[in-house]
């Protein structure tokens, strides 16, 4: 009888047992969490050479206890209890410290879902301050082939703020549903590379009502974002992402994205990268659009990005309002609405980008939650964020 491999050891599987089909699944969403290149074809985006870095421990903070709404725990025994893979919190630009999981090393990447929307949006401001990209143009005018999709009278604004009257809904774990159909589109699913995820975007029609009325949580909006920036610049999405944001940011390490059968990046939820890098992203945000001395997105757009656009309305009337009753939402990015000023990215599985201006901290979370949304621990991780961002 063989013994068993140092993989299986470390994770209580075989790398084997980890296939297309169950690959956002527990327990092994525990590896292909940090691996999905393994199991989606993806693109990289190099960072600038001797990034390497060291953990930070995070030290006494982990035994702090945060009073939460079941009662007091540590900042440990929460990140455990929440899934965390990986931490990282900075405060004032500097590096407060590091927590990682048994199942991640430091330094590894990490799909980061839904906060790739974020980062495509910071991509549309970028373009936007060179005049190449109107958020206020119809979509039509970079995508003429949307014309008889639900975005054939939507314009870029509707896209960015998740106000298109699309019919669509974000059923993750039906596997007979159109987001089914998109998943195998973006060759997330077995039994991909039949339809391109443009040809299916083209697909989708629209609801009854308004366009820019609602919050309407709905993906394929991000990944036509994806589609509308490089219609804009002539460049694809990891072209613009090294130039524009990842050497200037000062990136540590390589990130990646997901592709589908033509080579179009999943800007709605297919980037990977470290939590340190993730962290200098929201930093970025906090100093209003720059870093290393250098500005990388105007500030103009940030502060109506983070603080004073969106509409209150379009979000009282969405699904989301009880995570934040008093939120807003613009540009990909949450407002939190609480008296911190804090916002944010948030993706499925338990990722998110935390940043308190207060109290100037950034925090990055990279979790593999067994659920892909779970409202009553998305509450419990608000309030953890928020009470970890004033207690730093």
């Amino acid at each position: 009888m063989t013994g068993k491999t140092a993989f299986e050891t470390r994770y209580g599987f075989a790398r084997k047992d980890v296939r297309l089909d169950n690959w956002r699944l527990r327990p092994f969403s525990q590896w292909s969490f940090q691996n999905v290149g393994e199991l989606v074809p993806s693109a990289h985006v190099a960072a600038a050479p001797g990034g390497e870095e060291q953990a930070k421990s995070l030290g006494a903070l982990l035994s702090e206890k945060i009073s939460l709404a079941a009662g007091s725990e540590t900042v440990e025994s929460f990140l455990k209890r929440s899934d965390t893979d990986g931490l990282t919190i900075l405060k004032g630009g500097k590096l407060v410290g590091d927590w990682s999981a048994a199942n991640m090393a430091f330094g590894q990447r990490h799909i980061v879902f839904s906060i790739s929307k974020s980062v495509t949006a910071i991509l549309a401001g970028i373009l936007e301050g060179e005049g190449l990209f109107d958020p206020n143009a119809p979509v039509t005018k970079y995508i003429p082939e949307a014309k008889d999709s639900a975005y054939g009278d939507a314009s870029v604004r509707h896209v960015l703020d998740m106000t298109v009257s699309l019919d669509f809904e974000e059923a993750y774990l039906d596997p007979e549903s159109a987001f089914a159909r998109y998943r195998r589109a973006t060759l997330w699913n077995p039994g991909g590379g039949s339809e391109s995820l443009t040809a299916f975007l083209m697909t989708i029609q629209r609801l009854a009502g308004p366009h820019g009325q609602t919050y309407r949580y709905r993906s394929p909006n991000s990944d036509v974002l994806g589609i509308l920036v490089e219609r804009a610049s002539g460049m694809r999405v990891t072209e613009l992402l090294r130039e524009k944001l990842w050497l200037p940011l000062g990136a540590a390490s390589e990130m990646s994205v997901t592709v589908d059968m033509e080579g179009t990046a999943r800007t709605a939820g297919g980037m990977s990268m470290t939590p340190r890098d993730l962290a200098r992203i929201g930093e970025m945000m906090r100093q209003g659009g720059t870093a290393n001395g250098r500005r990388i997105v105007p500030e103009a757009w940030v502060r109506d990005t983070v603080a004073t656009g969106g509409s209150h309305e379009a979000w009282q009337r969405g699904t989301m309002v009880l995570l934040f009753p008093k939120g807003r939402y613009r540009n990909k990015w949450y407002q939190t609405g609480h008296d911190s000023g804090a916002f944010g990215g948030i993706g499925i599985h338990g990722q998110w980008l935390y940043v308190n201006p207060k109290t100037e901290v950034v925090i990055a979370k990279m979790s593999s939650q067994p659920e892909p949304v779970d409202d009553k621990l998305d509450v419990d991780i608000v309030a953890f964020l928020e009470a970890l961002s004033q207690m730093v």
